[in-house]
C-alpha cells in the first residue's frame, strides 16, 4: 500500500496529538493567602500590630477610676473568702521561702508573657497554617472580651490592697514590670480583670495540644499552671481573674471550633 493509498487520520485526532496535554488548574489555596491556608505575612503583621494598639489605647481610657477600682478588689476579696476560695498569701508566702524563686517568678512574669504568645504565634504560622486562623480568632475574641471588661470593671491588683497582707514582689525582689501606677502612661495597672497572662497561656497550651501528635503534648499545660502560681504568688492577680478568663476561653472555643487536622509539614 502506497502513502497515497492510507486513510488519512481525521484532522480532530491529529490536532490532539499535536497539542500538548493540558494539566488542570490548581485550585487557589483555602484562605485566600499562601498555600496551605496560611495568610499574607505582611497582612498578619499589621493586623497584629492595629489589634495590639487599640489594646494598649482601651485599657489606658480605664484610667482615673482609682476608687472604683479598689471598691472592687475588696468585693473580689471578700468574695473569694466566702466561696472558700484557697487565700493568695500560701501561694506568695511559698514564694518567698526562695530568693532564687521569687527571682524566678517574677522574671517570669515580665519576660515570658509577650515573647511567649509571639513565638506561638509565629511557630503555628509557619508550621500549622491551617490552625493559626483559628489560634487568632480565639485570642482576639478573648483579648477583646478582656478589654470589655477592663473598661467596665476597673480592678486593683492583690499587690495593692493592704488587707490582703501580699507584698509586691516585683517592687521588692525585682525585676519589676510597673512604676508608680498614677505616672504609668504605657499600662493600666488596674485591669487586673480577667487576667490575660493566664488567657494567653492557655490559648498557647490549647494551641500546641491540639496541633500536636506527640503523647507528651499535655506537658504544654505546665505553661498556664505555672503562670497561674506566678501571677497569684507576685499579687498581680486573683484566682477570680484566672477562672473568669479560663471561663471566657472555654465559651470560646465552643463557639470557634479548631479545623480537621493537618498534616505535619516535613522537616
Amino acid at each position: 500500500m502506497s502513502l497515497l493509498d492510507r486513510p488519512s487520520r481525521p484532522a480532530g485526532a491529529l490536532a490532539r496529538l499535536r497539542r500538548p496535554a493540558l494539566r488542570p488548574a490548581a485550585a487557589d489555596p483555602p484562605g485566600g493567602g499562601r498555600p496551605g491556608g496560611r495568610p499574607h505575612a505582611v497582612g498578619e503583621l499589621l493586623l497584629i500590630t492595629v489589634l495590639f494598639t487599640v489594646y494598649k489605647l482601651g485599657r489606658l481610657l480605664a484610667n482615673g477610676r482609682v476608687a472604683e477600682a479598689f471598691d472592687n478588689a475588696h468585693r473580689v476579696w471578700h468574695l473569694e473568702r466566702l466561696v472558700l476560695l484557697p487565700s493568695e498569701t500560701g501561694v506568695q508566702h511559698g514564694l518567698l521561702q526562695s530568693p532564687l524563686l521569687v527571682h524566678a517568678a517574677n522574671s517570669y512574669y515580665a519576660y515570658v508573657h509577650f515573647p511567649a504568645a509571639i513565638a506561638f504565634l509565629l511557630w503555628i504560622y509557619l508550621r500549622r497554617p491551617l490552625h493559626y486562623r483559628w489560634v487568632r480568632r480565639v485570642m482576639v475574641a478573648l483579648t477583646a472580651v478582656a478589654l470589655v471588661l477592663h473598661l467596665l470593671v476597673p480592678l486593683a491588683p492583690p499587690r495593692m490592697l493592704p488587707a490582703t497582707g501580699l507584698i509586691d514582689t516585683a517592687a521588692q525582689f525585682g525585676p519589676a514590670v510597673y512604676g508608680p501606677p498614677q505616672t504609668d502612661t504605657v499600662a493600666n495597672q488596674y485591669a487586673a480583670m480577667p487576667s490575660l497572662h493566664i488567657g494567653w497561656a492557655a490559648v498557647i497550651a490549647l494551641g500546641l495540644i491540639v496541633t500536636s501528635r506527640t503523647r507528651w503534648r499535655w506537658l504544654w499545660l505546665l505553661h498556664p499552671a505555672v503562670t497561674i502560681a506566678v501571677v497569684v504568688g507576685t499579687a498581680n492577680h486573683y484566682w477570680l481573674d484566672g477562672i473568669v478568663v479560663l471561663v471566657l476561653l472555654a465559651a470560646g472555643v465552643l463557639l470557634l471550633r479548631p479545623p480537621a487536622a493537618e498534616p505535619a509539614p516535613p522537616g
